[in-house]
């Protein structure tokens, strides 16, 4: 029973996070869904600017707290290990979905593209980067990154894999193919307002301090095969920034 309840807890934060994150998608580009990021009443600037921050703040912090080796060791105290990584998807989707909810348009333009056609170039970029995201998480192991894996097998009584460092396909550009995508997908837009600068801007910077800690957890975990794999692949820009 304490193993299908945790295949259902599993289940359950990978819907939250299906949902966050397709959201994510309509809430960026202001395609389809109810709120985005330019849509609602203008406050003023300073307010909103605060509110965001605070905001992206709190999911930053989650995120990257919640992903430490050393936080996973305490934290696996009180919450089984099979769903440690279903709980930490859990509590960013919450963060993501607080963000949209309480996001606060700043709607000044920054930039327009008034020709259609560029417009749609360039939104097919952003999109662009979205599939890479998708398609880079597949590449590794999707299921696992999201926390089914651990509990399906945990249902079935399989322990789960050792960890191998592999790199295939994108990972053999750049050494972060997902958070590049990411930020394709926050900057190409044809509308370019200052709360989506904001976004896009701070964002943009965790992605760099997450690319720091998780490098520093990598090399813990893989040592010199990663180091030389630094030294052979970008990081982010295809051919430049290795190590």
């Amino acid at each position: 029973m304490g193993k299908l309840i945790a295949l259902l807890y599993g289940l359950v934060a990978y819907l939250l996070f299906a949902v966050s994150i397709v959201y994510s998608i309509g809430f960026v580009t202001g395609l389809i869904v109810p709120k985005t990021i330019d849509s609602g009443p203008a406050g003023p600037p300073m307010q909103a600017i605060i509110v965001n921050l605070l905001l992206m703040g709190l999911f930053a912090v989650q995120h990257s707290v919640m992903a430490r080796p050393q936080f996973k060791k305490w934290w696996t105290q009180f919450v089984p290990q099979t769903i440690e990584r279903s709980t930490f998807v859990l509590f960013s989707s919450l963060a993501l979905l607080l963000l949209f909810w309480q996001w606060q348009p700043i709607p000044a333009v920054v930039w327009q593209v008034s020709n259609p056609l560029a417009a749609d170039l360039l939104l097919g970029i952003g999109l662009f980067g979205w599939v890479l995201v998708f398609i880079s998480t597949f590449l590794i192991n999707h299921f696992e990154l999201f926390g089914l894996h651990q509990v399906a097998n945990n249902l079935v009584g399989k322990p789960m894999p050792a960890m191998h460092f592999r790199t295939p396909l994108f990972y053999n550009v750049v050494r972060h193919p997902i958070y590049l995508g990411f930020i394709i997908f926050f900057w190409a837009t044809p509308v370019m307002t200052a709360g989506h600068l904001l976004f896009a801007a701070v964002t943009t910077a965790y992605i760099f301090v997450g690319i720091a800690l998780e490098e520093h957890d990598l090399m813990a975990v893989f040592g010199d095969e990663y180091r030389r794999y630094r030294q052979r692949v970008a990081m982010i820009v295809p051919f430049l920034g290795k190590s």
